[in-house]
């Protein structure tokens, strides 16, 4: 696991045990209170979630199809190739994907995040793509800026900064990183007008030399403040 996933991940799960602590106050606080049966359900966090939007009625029951409906509607992959999906704890795992059969791995982290134990998209990790800042789950404001380690050709990535319920960027970026398998730092600045209150994704990806198509991404979630 890469560094950048394993940092993902850890701020993920702390975000999901502050809920369920808090879902676990909740309970315990109004435990006086007569009820005709035990809460069994789960505490509802997708907002966290950076596909499917939790305004709309799409919904998964496989991680494969969450991770490959992200891939083409988020990510703008033309024809992605999902690996199996692999587990991590009972309600997580991730799923390696690639724009083709020989291509570069965009790591897509899934999760269950309600009580019909559907699956939803809560980050994305490509190896040659590291945000270091703004950290996942944080709050940006405008002008927001971005940076990281990255590697890809003639060194340039792209950024797309997108808020919940647009199919269009509000914000985008070219930077320039590292190049031939090096890595490098890059920096850039997003401006935007702030919808108050609103989530959105953060992706920053490469394109092919060739074709122009996404080759790989890493997608973070913020609170647009």
């Amino acid at each position: 696991m890469t560094g950048q996933r394993r940092s993902l991940l850890v701020v993920l799960v702390i975000a999901l045990i502050g809920v369920a602590f808090l879902g676990g106050y909740a309970t315990h606080r109004s435990s006086s209170t007569p009820t005709s049966a035990p809460s069994t359900t789960v505490a509802d966090t997708t907002w966290m979630a950076l596909w499917p939007n939790a305004a709309s009625t799409t919904r998964y029951t496989s991680p494969r199809s969450a991770a490959l409906a992200f891939a083409t509607r988020v990510l703008a992959m033309t024809q992605p190739v999902a690996d199996p999906f692999q587990q991590g704890d009972t309600r997580s795992g991730e799923v390696p994907i690639q724009p083709d059969a020989s291509g570069p791995v965009t790591t897509i982290l899934v999760r269950q995040l309600t009580a019909d134990d559907t699956w939803w998209v809560i980050g994305a990790v490509a190896s040659d793509l590291e945000i270091s800042e703004p950290a996942s789950l944080s709050s940006a404001t405008s002008p927001m800026t971005v940076r990281g380690q990255s590697t890809s050709y003639e060194a340039v990535i792209n950024l797309a900064l997108y808020r919940d319920g647009s199919a269009h960027a509000i914000a985008t970026a070219t930077a320039l990183g590292g190049s031939m398998g090096v890595m490098g730092p890059f920096s850039a600045s997003l401006s935007y007008a702030t919808p108050t209150g609103t989530y959105g994704n953060l992706v920053v990806y490469s394109r092919s030399a060739k074709d122009g198509s996404v080759l790989e991404a890493s997608a973070i979630r913020l609170r647009l403040a």
